[in-house]
């Protein structure tokens, strides 16, 4: 089994309250005092809790958990940071909607389909965030939608380390071993570049699973996805020269995945 968590920890389950508009899921028992306000940044800016934030097309929120959860004999811990990420439409439909979605069920909807996937990757011990809770908003035939997740303690993404440091050939085999463990287990990533991707000190992770699903393992889509992952450090190669990525690099993540 992956190393992720404790194997003694106990399992999580998705648990789901109804509210006014919508529905939120929460995973655990400490989150069972949330409410809808907050997934809204506003409401940890007014109790001073927002820690931080990273910026990409659109802004992800970085609180610290509300006295409610910090103070539970629960599964949070009070020195943990939560993320804060609203759903938004990327594409050529954005100009249509920013962040509306067609309403076809409650477990279909992208929220609740991310925070599924994480809890049972989670569970099964894979490197995955801890995942928390999830808010979908209805009006009329749309949704709206929000997802909590742990923030991953001393971690960065690969493009931040990369920019100032080389990653030795035994920590690209690791990352190359990390992938291979998801494929094996039939995980697609809809969007593995390397932002998606976190080092700590002695592990990967990977996250924003915003579309992915189970899959059969296929070598047709398996490729696919390395594929996508080398245009991307390609591309932040492109835009920053320096970056510490190389052909060889690449060809050690490849030696990795294939020997897990």
């Amino acid at each position: 089994m992956p190393a992720n968590v404790q194997t003694d920890q106990p399992k999580m389950t998705m648990q789901i309250k109804q509210t006014s508009r919508g529905a939120i899921a929460y995973c655990v028992a400490a989150a069972q005092a949330i409410t809808t306000e907050w997934f809204d940044v506003g409401f940890w800016q007014q109790q001073a809790a927002v820690t931080g934030s990273s910026k990409g097309r659109y802004t992800t929120w970085f609180v610290k958990p509300a006295p409610e959860a910090s103070q539970s004999e629960a599964q949070v811990d009070s020195d943990s940071e939560w993320v804060l990420r609203h759903y938004y439409r990327g594409g050529l439909i954005e100009k249509l909607s920013k962040d509306k979605y067609l309403f076809t069920g409650l477990h279909q909807t992208r929220a609740m389909a991310e925070l599924t996937l994480l809890t049972q990757l989670f569970n099964e011990g894979f490197a995955v965030p801890k995942p928390i809770a999830a808010n979908v908003v209805r009006s009329g035939l749309h949704y709206r939608a929000d997802i909590i997740i742990e923030r991953v303690a001393g971690a960065q993404d690969l493009v931040a380390k990369l920019s100032t440091e080389i990653m030795t050939d035994q920590q690209w085999r690791q990352l190359g071993t990390c992938i291979a463990k998801f494929h094996q287990r039939g995980v697609y990533h809809a969007d593995l570049n390397a932002k998606n991707i976190l080092i700590t000190d002695d592990e990967f992770y990977l996250i924003d699973f915003d579309r992915g699903e189970f899959r059969t393992p296929n070598a047709k889509w398996q490729a696919a996805n390395l594929e996508r992952l080398l245009r991307s450090f390609n591309k932040e190669k492109g835009k920053l020269p320096a970056l510490a990525f190389t052909t060889s690099n690449w060809q050690e993540l490849l030696k990795g995945y294939s020997k897990p």
